[in-house]
């Protein structure tokens, strides 16, 4: 089994993991905000020294694509791409929505036939979201979506059990906890650590990321705000 470094930047999160044969080897994460620049090196220098310790070969980086914060996509995937680079080794894209699901799955006690829905906060009413299956099989695709009284109607009038997680999660409870088979759970961020079973499924078939070409996935353009005027 491939020996794996993960990276994940996506939301206010940072986070970086080693895992190989099923197993978490070793890993760092940071909960306190739009650090990324500041410890993503040295967090990811350190799992390569845990790495020559143990005389152990690292094999493919994974690191999360998106969607999610385009100043934490750009600093995960340049170190990704950089450190691939120079280590000749593949690189490999996470979509951050499913990783985000497999945490819940993996961690949670989950009906088989519920959908999972990751909501990644966009600001105002906006989310990025997705509804996955027990199997990742994309009910919705990962999308911009701005939350009103209508959204997830499709599968909530259908009586489809649906989970709604993530950052953005919290936006949705006022239009959508009372309906019955709407179910959240608080506190699911995107991690490195969850990222082991999408990263070595990627490693086996072979599925890695274009070193020169690839671009995260921002899903929407970034729009940048003018600085308030002083007087």
């Amino acid at each position: 089994m491939a020996v794996i470094l993960n990276i994940e930047t996506s939301t206010n999160v940072c986070s970086v993991a080693v895992t190989a044969e099923g197993m978490v080897l070793t890993h760092f994460e940071n909960f306190e905000g739009q650090n990324h620049a500041a410890l993503l090196s040295g967090y990811i220098k350190t799992c390569l020294d845990y790495l020559r310790e143990k005389e152990m070969k690292l094999d493919a980086i994974a690191v999360s694509i998106g969607p999610g914060s385009y100043t934490g996509l750009r600093i995960g995937l340049s170190e990704a791409k950089g450190l691939a680079y120079a280590l000749n080794i593949p690189l490999i894209g996470i979509d951050t929505l499913q990783i985000m699901a497999v945490s819940v799955m993996f961690n949670h006690d989950i009906d088989p036939d519920s959908l999972f829905v990751p909501m990644i906060d966009a600001r105002r009413m906006e989310v990025y979201t997705a509804v996955y299956d027990m199997a990742l099989g994309s009910r919705l695709s990962p999308t911009p979506l701005i939350l009103d009284e209508t959204s997830y109607r499709e599968w909530l009038d259908a009586g489809e059990k649906l989970i709604f997680f993530g950052n953005g999660s919290d936006k949705s409870k006022e239009l959508l906890e009372s309906r019955p088979n709407a179910r959240f759970i608080d506190d699911i961020n995107p991690l490195a650590v969850d990222m082991m079973a999408l990263a070595e499924r990627a490693y086996t078939q072979q599925q890695f990321l274009d070193l020169a070409y690839s671009t995260p996935s921002y899903l929407k353009e970034f729009q940048a705000t003018k600085p308030k005027k002083l007087l």
